[in-house]
């Protein structure tokens, strides 16, 4: 089917508006790469340190023929979505070594894990976190040794981080290899269940324990649709994995072999073979849509919102929130996992994943085929599903029909007809809404504000009942230039309780929300930021407001608001502690929410 014309107004839109930047990029990229195999390049002196450690790869390495792979991993075992990374590397050596090349540990970038952080003074440092992990990634690569690069990372800012050090290396081949979902645990609504009477006061911490315990269990990512999965997707979607390779669990034999073929895969499209496909190839004007599409079509996470932007900016390609606002317009939602539905990942993948869904989205002209990804040109490579035959990788065609209508439908069937997010703008500035989880009724809330400086003077108003009624939770000075933007996913077990109540409920903040969060209509992301003098800063507890998902509205109806004072909260608390004294220069330079709140792009 021809392309929606709607999908290629936007993309062309996208393509004026980068003409500049993107061929500065471009232009930065060729220059980069015209110098050939970069060892040829280092004086003997140089050489001689950089393979000191290399044992038997040192002869490989010295005749300068083969490609030479740099890893750049995010592994620590703290992190079990990156727990099975520990042993990709030498499985990665032992596969360049087979096929006659080599392949070193070029660094190791910081990986935090926003599931320990949630509510603790670390969260101040997750969304900096992305811009210190390509600042490490790009210290690695510029030794200037390598001829391709393999980036391992799967978590939240980890991926995002990784491919702005991927674009800015564009000049080099990539691909990235996840690690897999963990198996599933207790079902996500018993988990929530559980946190709801938590927070109730109606079970014990012994009880929660449990359930938490239950439900993250083992090595490999937590599998609800949360932003490291959406991170998969997008991928996928992308171009940057090999096929079906997101969702493959940790430790079975398909995701050894998958590690295995795209190191063959990196090591094929190097300027030394005849295939030569850099990642700048790659991440370009179409590969953004592409990416945005499949965050819709799944109800992805809406910290790609904030993390899109920024990746784009690296590979030259200029975003905007109404891009995503137009795109989530003609993209039907597809897909229905926790916390938009009862299933998890594995589900997911189960019922067809994301080789259904992107064959069902091309032939409905809502992606563009025409792309250049890691295998080749095309993105009709991404619709076949990986499979083991004789120890390697095989691939078959996805199913034409979703294995389970209650997970995953097609295109003439959808669960809705638009994306799961939606932009909002109105007189308190722009702001997202991720609406895939809220139910039809709960769209639209109008009712007034009680404001916040913080979770837990949330938690405080909610356990005295005052939130005991219909009310729009205002937590502002929450933004990157405030305190580090942290999500405030430990305000959802009480909002959620309220809602539960009756009562019309819905959080407004120039903060973040996890990508588990649900039920409860959040405006997040509201741009400018309190502390950039946005208009949050001038809401008052009981000014009425209204928050609209339909028609995309977010506004206050207090008269004569504009005339106020902004409310100056003394921040010195978000100055020191758990290493914040160290990125106060981040908080100063940090641009806005809307532009994706980059310190290094």
């Amino acid at each position: 089917m021809p392309l929606h014309p709607q999908l290629a107004d936007v993309t062309q839109k996208i393509v004026d508006r980068s003409k500049d930047s993107r061929a500065a990029y471009l232009a930065k990229i060729a220059r980069a790469a015209k110098d050939g195999p970069r060892r040829a390049h280092l004086n003997c002196g140089n050489q001689a340190h950089a393979y000191a450690a290399m044992g038997d790869d040192k002869s490989t390495l010295l005749q300068e023929r083969a490609p030479n792979i740099g890893i750049i991993t995010a592994y620590n075992d703290m992190l079990s979505a990156h727990q099975p990374f520990e042993a990709y590397p030498e499985q990665i050596k032992q596969a360049a070594r087979a096929l006659g090349a080599t392949a070193q540990v070029a660094a190791g970038v910081p990986a935090m894990c926003d599931g320990v952080t949630q509510g603790q003074a670390g969260m101040e440092l997750s969304l900096f976190s992305r811009d210190t992990i390509a600042l490490a990634a790009a210290i690695g690569l510029s030794h200037n040794t390598f001829d391709a690069a393999v980036f391992l990372g799967v978590c939240d800012k980890i991926v995002p981080g990784l491919v702005i050090a991927a674009a800015t290396f564009g000049h080099l081949p990539s691909v990235f290899l996840p690690a897999g979902p963990m198996p599933s645990g207790i079902s996500n609504d018993e988990k929530t269940d559980v946190r709801k009477r938590f927070a109730d006061g109606l079970c014990d911490r012994d009880e929660l324990m449990a359930a938490e315990m239950a439900s993250y269990h083992g090595p490999g990512t937590c599998t609800f649709y949360g932003t490291a999965n959406s991170n998969q997707m997008l991928m996928e979607f992308m171009g940057l994995h090999l096929p079906g390779a997101s969702f493959v669990p940790p430790a079975s034999d398909l995701r050894g072999a998958l590690t295995k073929q795209g190191t063959a895969q990196v090591l094929s499209n190097t300027a030394l073979g005849s295939n030569f496909i850099p990642t700048a190839k790659i991440l370009d004007e179409k590969a953004w849509v592409n990416g945005i599409v499949g965050l819709m079509a799944t109800g992805g996470s809406t910290n790609l919102v904030l993390h899109i932007p920024a990746m784009a900016r690296a590979a030259g390609v200029i975003l905007e929130p109404q891009d995503f606002a137009d795109i989530s317009q003609i993209v039907p939602l597809l897909a229905k996992v926790y916390p938009n539905g009862l299933a998890d990942v594995n589900h997911f993948h189960a019922a067809g994943g994301l080789p259904y869904l992107i064959d069902q989205l091309l032939h409905a002209g809502l992606l563009h085929e025409d792309v250049m990804t890691i295998m080749g040109q095309g993105l009709h490579n991404f619709t076949r599903q990986a499979v083991l035959t004789e120890d390697a990788v095989g691939y078959i065609s996805a199913p034409k029909k979703s294995l389970n209508e209650k997970i995953l439908r097609p295109v003439n069937d959808p669960f809705q007809a638009s994306g799961g997010l939606q932009n909002l703008t109105g007189n308190l500035g722009n702001a997202v809404v991720k609406i895939s989880a809220v139910a039809e009724d709960k769209r639209f809330i109008e009712a007034p504000a009680a404001v916040f400086h913080s979770q837990d003077a949330v938690k405080k108003a909610f356990q005295s009942g005052d939130l005991n009624r219909d009310v729009i939770v205002v937590v502002r000075y929450q933004g990157p230039a405030a305190n580090g933007m942290p999500e405030l996913h430990n305000l959802t077990p009480f909002l959620a309780i309220l809602q539960d109540r009756g009562h019309k409920v819905a959080l407004v903040t120039d903060g973040r929300m996890s990508g588990a969060s649900g039920k409860v209509p959040a405006a997040i992301h509201l741009s400018p930021e309190a502390a950039d003098g946005g208009p949050i800063a001038l809401i008052e507890d009981g000014d009425m407001l209204r928050l609209d998902a339909v028609a995309g509205r977010l506004e206050t109806m207090a008269e004569n608001w504009q005339a106020r004072s902004p409310a100056k909260p003394d921040l010195n608390d978000n100055e020191s502690g758990m290493g914040r004294e160290l990125f106060s220069v981040f908080r100063r330079t940090a641009g806005a929410a809307s532009q994706g709140a980059g310190v290094v792009i």
